[in-house]
């Protein structure tokens, strides 16, 4: 059992130089599995507005609103993984890209 923790242990500190890479590439995952639902939540919404006005939400949505939550999350997210102990930061990790994957799957993402 102390061999199996000194490689989870082993693993996360090898993650944890990656981290702000990991958080990135984590909420770019969700922006592409979600961002069509928001994009369709946001047509019903707007879609009795003119179509400049569509035009213009629509462009803050995805210029303004898609990245504030890439330059604002990734970092919030960064140092929630950080303040993990090393014991959880892998395993977390792993479970996190896998349970990404298996949402992609069933929304048809991949």
């Amino acid at each position: 059992m102390y061999e199996i923790k000194i490689m989870i242990i082993q693993f996360s500190q090898w993650l944890y130089p990656w981290l702000a890479d990991i958080s990135t590439a984590i909420m770019a995952t969700l922006l592409v599995i979600y961002g069509d639902t928001i994009n369709r939540m946001l047509k019903r919404q707007i879609g009795g507005l003119h179509f400049l006005f569509r035009t213009l939400i629509f462009i803050l949505l995805c210029a303004f609103g898609y990245g504030a939550l890439l330059i604002y999350g990734a970092p919030m997210l960064t140092k929630l993984l950080a303040s993990l102990g090393m014991i959880y930061l892998g395993p977390l990790v792993v479970c996190v890209f896998i349970a990404l994957g298996t949402i992609a799957e069933k929304k048809n993402r991949i």
